[in-house]
């Protein structure tokens, strides 16, 4: 059985894809929130992170897997 593509990220991707501490990470999160006026509740996808970052989907999913 195979693992299904999430859509999803969290502070531990942002934490493989920055080379950055948990705390970092958390705080980028939340920033990244704000900006695109999201509510604490809502997740983060790949597509906004790599808008973000102004890096490929392809390449974000390559290092969060």
């Amino acid at each position: 059985m195979s693992i299904p593509n999430r859509i999803c990220v969290y502070p531990k991707d942002i934490m493989l894809l920055t080379g950055k501490s948990e705390r970092y990470s958390r705080n980028l999160l939340r920033k990244i929130k704000v900006k695109l006026k999201k509510e604490s509740h809502q997740l983060l996808t790949i597509n906004e992170l790599s808008i973000y970052f102004g890096i490929t989907q392809e390449e974000i999913t390559k290092i969060i897997r």
